[in-house]
């Protein structure tokens, strides 16, 4: 067996199996890569400059400061505060060092063992050595939050020596493409974990400067000066994250030079940015795609044809055509460039279905009113054009919409109470797998986390399980059961419409240099990377 210091994996053409000698399938997203940092690029004592990059998220920031169980909004923080062994650069689809430098497989794809960078320090002042780090991922184990599920296929860690870590496999399974994960793999120093977001505990270039929940100004970062990638004076030695609910606001706030990264505009206003001197604008393909979920659980929508009937209501290419290159229509649950993606599966607006549909469940403009609620995010333009499309369209047959707009924090705990028919979200898979969408959003649960259809079903459940081994084994098998999944969940269970999948259009100030999208971790900007044009 060879050390790999990079492992070929997919690139948006396609799925590339992993390289032989890692002895382990993977499939990955999208184009847009993340620049890593060279140890020793300045001295890691440097001070960067005091300007501070303003990141304008729609909203709030935090929902959990644990490294082990944060999965949410945070990610846009955290991947700038904390660090994993290794990170998935899109652009040229490869898994890339980083607090591991190198790594190989053997025993078929069933043994790992990582080589950790030297010299690495906790933001506590601790060192970064194996048995932090083992300690760090058994922790987030035991915890079974968020998506710890990243590491079901580990047996047993062990920390050889200061700066070998080895994991041994319960069946074979692509544990590289899991340590770039955006959630719970983070490496973070066990004894230094806040949950209260006065402190940090990972060993990236930033830690937390103030956090003030729910305030305009939530949350600011400041360069964490022993980080080991060094810094430069022209980095930004703060970062500030000011939640801007109005992309109106947003966008005037960029123009005034009062922040620099808007994740989102409205297609009118991103056409006048592309128009505008002070600020730049990039476009690039996604694996974030827009779920309409429906509660399978209780209420109208408990009828599977209530369900199908909303599926066909909604208008999905006139959707797509006001999104004007914001998003393109989907085709089943995996984004394209995804082992697992569906050609052919691009829902159509069917009325007539749709009212057959409802005549047969008792509903429809012959029959009594039927009111349907839903959540969907605050400040999300293409969230809100969508219910505005199917709320008209729902009226013609003789439903009333009740459609809510909310903050992520809020709508999140009343979907964990069954508290609407239909929840609407955004979903990207945790590292470059479609997994994802199938083990978190449609496996069963006793208490609902982002299984937010409530879909309850013991031969789905069955099949997912299966996936992981199957995805390190045979992938042309796990493309089929992929494909199989979808058919079930989408078609016959009807549990979730998928409009569209997103391109990111972003809008930066133009002093803002080096930014790339990588949309394995989305709408994060790795600050560091970043420099200010003087």
């Amino acid at each position: 067996m060879r050390w790999h210091k990079r492992l070929l994996v997919a690139g948006l053409a396609g799925v590339l199996a992993l390289t032989a000698s890692a002895c382990a399938g993977g499939q990955v997203r999208g184009a847009g890569g993340t620049p890593q940092p060279q140890q020793g690029s300045g001295s890691p004592g440097a001070q960067a400059n005091d300007a501070t990059f303003v990141y304008a998220p729609n909203h709030d920031v935090v929902t959990d400061w644990d490294p082990a169980t944060s999965y949410s909004n945070e990610i846009v923080a955290m991947a700038n505060i904390y660090e994993g062994l290794t990170r998935y650069d899109s652009k040229n689809g490869e898994v890339v060092p980083l607090l591991a430098t190198e790594w190989k497989s053997a025993g078929e794809g069933k043994e790992w063992t990582f080589k950790l960078r030297q010299g690495v320090k906790f933001h506590s002042g601790a060192a970064l050595d194996a048995e932090a780090a083992k300690k760090a991922i058994e922790r987030t184990i035991e915890k079974k939050g968020g998506a710890a599920y990243i590491w079901d296929p580990v047996d047993k860690i062990e920390a050889v020596d200061a700066s070998t870590l080895k994991f041994t496999l319960k069946y074979a399974a692509p544990l590289d493409l899991a340590t770039s994960s955006g959630y719970a793999a983070w490496i973070y120093d066990v004894d230094a974990v806040d949950p209260d977001g006065k402190k940090s505990a990972g060993t990236g270039p930033y830690t937390i400067d103030t956090w003030q929940k729910g305030k305009e100004n939530e949350l600011t970062l400041k360069a964490y000066e022993g980080y080991w990638g060094g810094w430069k004076p022209e980095q930004y030695k703060k970062v500030s994250f000011r939640v801007t609910p109005e992309i109106t606001t947003a966008w005037q706030l960029l123009q005034q030079g009062e922040v620099n990264f808007v994740r989102r505009l409205n297609p009118q206003l991103f056409k006048q940015a592309a128009e505008t001197q002070s600020v730049q604008t990039t476009k690039s393909p996604s694996f974030q795609n827009l779920l309409v979920l429906f509660n399978t659980a209780e209420g109208p929508t408990k009828d599977v044809r209530v369900r199908q009937a909303l599926q066909h209501a909604i208008d999905y290419d006139g959707l797509a055509a006001a999104l004007e290159g914001a998003g393109e229509k989907a085709s089943g649950l995996v984004p394209k460039g995804l082992l697992g993606h569906v050609a052919g599966m691009e829902p159509k607006q069917d009325l007539t279905k749709a009212a057959a549909l409802l005549a047969e469940a008792g509903y429809g403009p012959d029959h009594e009113e039927l009111k349907l609620s839903m959540t969907y995010g605050a400040g999300d333009e293409d969230q809100k054009l969508l219910v505005t499309l199917l709320s008209s369209t729902l009226k013609n047959l003789n439903i009333t919409l009740d459609a809510k707009a909310m903050n992520w924090n809020a709508q999140w705990d009343l979907g964990k109470k069954q508290g609407q028919d239909i929840f609407v979200m955004y979903w990207y898979p945790d590292y470059p797998d479609a997994y994802s969408w199938f083990n978190n959003v449609f496996k069963s649960s006793d208490k609902p986390q982002m299984n937010l259809s409530y879909l309850d079903d013991d031969e789905i459940d069955a099949a997912i399980e299966k996936l992981p081994e199957l995805t390190a084994t045979d992938q042309l098998a796990a493309d089929r059961e992929f494909q199989k999944l979808q058919q079930q969940i989408v078609q016959e269970q009807a549990a979730v419409a998928v409009p569209y999948v997103q391109s990111y259009q972003r809008v930066l100030s133009a002093d803002v240099q080096g930014f790339v999208e990588n949309p394995a971790y989305p709408n994060v900007v790795f600050v560091h990377d970043l420099s200010r044009a003087s």
